[in-house]
């Protein structure tokens, strides 16, 4: 941002310039069990097998990263491009789609610690009348239920007439269109509410386009500057950023592959790498890096983004399968604020997110005290989730 800035963005300025002297200056989480840290340093024979098998069925090319203490491995399988062959590079740059919302989670709750806003703000607060219609009331819902989709707000793109436009061959002529935060949201309200505020989980978009315009609210500033100012400048995060309505990828990238969401597995494949992402938003617009997210990721987790009581705050979690935690007391997938935990076959907790756009798969997991981090992106948009979770399995558990 330059010196000519308005006041109040100077002031946020000034408020994250403080806060990146606070990477590394926050204490670590507490000690944690030895079955939550994940294996001691091995090779990574099984995570590559992993990788190998998401190609073998229909991926054009994975990539994976690992830090592990010290150590860090890269592996990848498949090609970057179909038309060339080229195999894809550990410094690609790639769509992480909703692992924007651990991004959009952390400035809030960065927020929440300088006292800006509350958690248990409602979302009439910064958004006065924005959250009404159809039984649909901004009043009752709070900034906490929005990060952790307890608010019954509706997805956007469920929608069918969203559907419409950006599946199938539609996709390919409105690829360029974008959104306004506020027709996303428009088409979220057009819904009324799954359930009452507090009563029940369900996975919203709409949930953190919402919040990326509370943060704007709260702080008189862009999502994207915010994101800038307290993630990505502190951390050093270069290869990460907050497109808004541009349609390319920076470079160095590899294609970005789509089927267009059509059920038939012989769909044709295109090349979808351009598109306007102000359709995902704060929900999902952010392009990385395996290697800085590993990086955002072992910082959140270690306790070098957020104090200690907006660590924990992030990581209290409801279950997302309420049948299973009433049934089994211990649900193996929950969800935080922008985060999620798994417990894997082996025992092993993991924290992270997954993310889907056109043409990109992505996971991220890592072991509560950030010490063992894994990002993972596919350039294809089809396959379903058993190959991520072959990879995760391989890497925290064999």
């Amino acid at each position: 941002m330059t010196d000519g800035m308005p006041g109040t963005a100077r002031r946020w300025a000034l408020l994250a310039a403080a806060g990146a002297l606070m990477v590394g200056a926050i204490a670590p989480a507490a000690a944690l069990d030895a079955g939550e840290r994940g294996a001691a340093s091995k090779d990574h024979d099984t995570t590559q097998a992993a990788l190998d098998a998401i190609v073998a069925e229909g991926t054009p090319g994975a990539l994976a990263a690992v830090r592990q203490g010290r150590d860090r491995w890269s592996g990848d399988a498949g090609v970057a491009d179909l038309a060339t062959g080229e195999a894809r590079r550990d410094r690609d740059r790639f769509r992480v789609g909703s692992l924007t919302k651990t991004f959009t989670a952390t400035v809030l709750l960065r927020l929440d610690a300088e006292g800006v806003l509350s958690l248990d703000d409602t979302v009439e607060r910064w958004l006065p009348g924005v959250v009404r219609g159809n039984g649909n009331d901004g009043r009752k819902v709070t900034v906490r239920q929005l990060l952790n989709h307890t608010s019954g707000i509706f997805n956007y793109n469920r929608d069918d007439g969203f559907l419409a436009k950006f599946t199938g061959e539609s996709f390919l002529v409105h690829r360029y269109d974008g959104a306004t935060p506020e027709e996303l949201v428009a088409i979220g309200l057009s819904h009324p509410p799954l359930f009452e505020p507090g009563t029940g989980w369900e996975y919203s978009d709409t949930n953190y386009i919402l919040a990326g315009m509370v943060i704007e609210s709260a702080t008189d500033d862009d999502y994207a500057s915010q994101v800038e100012q307290w993630i990505i400048e502190p951390l050093g995060l270069r290869a990460t950023s907050v497109p808004g309505s541009s349609a390319a990828v920076p470079r160095p990238h590899g294609r970005h592959y789509s089927k267009l969401y059509e059920e038939d597995p012989d769909a044709p494949v295109y090349d979808v790498t351009e598109f306007n992402p102000s359709v995902a938003g704060s929900a999902g617009q952010v392009i990385s890096s395996t290697r800085d997210l590993n990086r955002f990721y072992r910082a959140l987790l270690g306790g070098k983004l957020l104090a200690r009581e907006q660590l924990k705050e992030m990581l209290t979690t409801v279950p997302i399968d309420a049948e299973e935690s009433r049934t089994s007391g211990a649900p193996t997938a929950a969800y935080g604020l922008g985060i999620r935990s798994d417990r894997l076959s082996c025992g092993v907790t993991v924290w992270g997110h997954g993310g889907q756009v056109p043409g990109s798969l992505s996971r991220a997991a890592g072991t509560r005290d950030g010490r063992h981090v894994l990002t993972l992106n596919r350039n294809g948009d089809w396959g379903g989730q058993a190959g991520e979770d072959a990879v995760l399995e391989a890497e925290f558990c064999d």
